[in-house]
């Protein structure tokens, strides 16, 4: 949805999308304004209690199971199993995508790997979709007068054309852009805490033979798991780049992050976006 600075700041519900990759401060954004008029909307929390919320209660079962005093307590049905997911907590969402590699350190067959990277793929589609009902809801339900939507850094990649369409048509996008030095931070925490996530399958595929090749291992089954998630990201970052721009380009407006980190209440979140609104209309 693009629009005038003016049409923006008189825009009665506004509803924006946030843009960008995890860590760039897109839930630090949307913690700055106030929680009385924007409903924030989490697509990883959506995911992880709707769409995901059977296969991550399954995994974690399977894993209790291994333990048998908890078995023997889940078979009497004696005690249950649920996820505390939170909008500030997806461990839960996190613990279910897992890394590849080596079973013996907590990592999955690649055909395993791939099949929770398609479920969460399908998910996080349906999430984006879910975004039209929950602007209305948001305000005929609960009474906010906005909505923001905290989108997951892999949305550029879902191969579910309707998603992205639903975002452009009904919010105003907005891409926190990651200068060099961010981008550097982020590598350097993924390093240090190898976090799982979301690949499309060609990037995998691609990345993957070209990792097996650099560290002449025989197969997937040989990886370290954290040592191949640190490896992967910085060609994450990058392949992730230029699809993050173009969504701005075509359809919506780019901020820096370092700009987004300054915001400290709404009223600097609407001048920011209108700001961006007339850079845009002056190219």
């Amino acid at each position: 949805m693009q629009m005038t600075a003016e049409q923006f700041l008189r825009w009665p519900r506004k509803a924006i999308t946030l843009l960008g990759m995890s860590g760039v401060g897109k839930t630090y954004l949307a913690n700055r304004l106030p929680q009385s008029r924007w409903f924030h909307y989490s697509g990883d929390y959506r995911i992880g209690t709707k769409y995901l919320e059977e296969p991550i209660l399954d995994n974690i079962k399977r894993q209790a199971m291994k333990v048998d005093f908890l078995r023997d307590l889940l078979r009497s049905d004696s005690i249950y199993i649920a996820s505390n997911i939170t909008v500030h907590n997806l461990e839960p969402v996190s613990s279910f995508l897992g890394k590849l590699g080596r079973r013996d350190r907590g990592g999955l067959s690649l055909e395993e790997f791939k099949r929770r990277q398609h479920l969460h793929a399908d998910a996080e589609a349906a999430a984006m979709n879910d975004v039209k009902s929950f602007i209305r809801k948001s305000n005929e339900i609960y009474g906010y007068d906005h909505f923001l939507n905290d989108a997951g850094g892999s949305i550029v990649e879902l191969d579910n054309p309707a998603a992205m369409q639903t975002l452009i048509d009904h919010t105003l996008i907005l891409y926190l852009r990651a200068g060099s030095d961010m981008e550097e931070e982020l590598i350097k925490r993924a390093v240090s805490n190898p976090k799982p996530l979301y690949y499309r399958e060609d990037f995998l595929d691609e990345r993957l033979a070209l990792y097996l090749r650099e560290k002449s291992l025989n197969g997937p089954d040989d990886i370290d798991p954290d040592h191949f998630v640190s490896w992967i990201f910085p060609e994450l970052v990058r392949h992730r780049r230029p699809l993050y721009q173009g969504v701005a380009d075509a359809h919506g407006y780019t901020v820096e992050a370092r700009e987004a980190a300054a915001i400290e209440n709404e009223a600097d979140f609407l001048a920011l976006v209108a700001d961006a609104i007339l850079r845009k209309r002056r190219q």
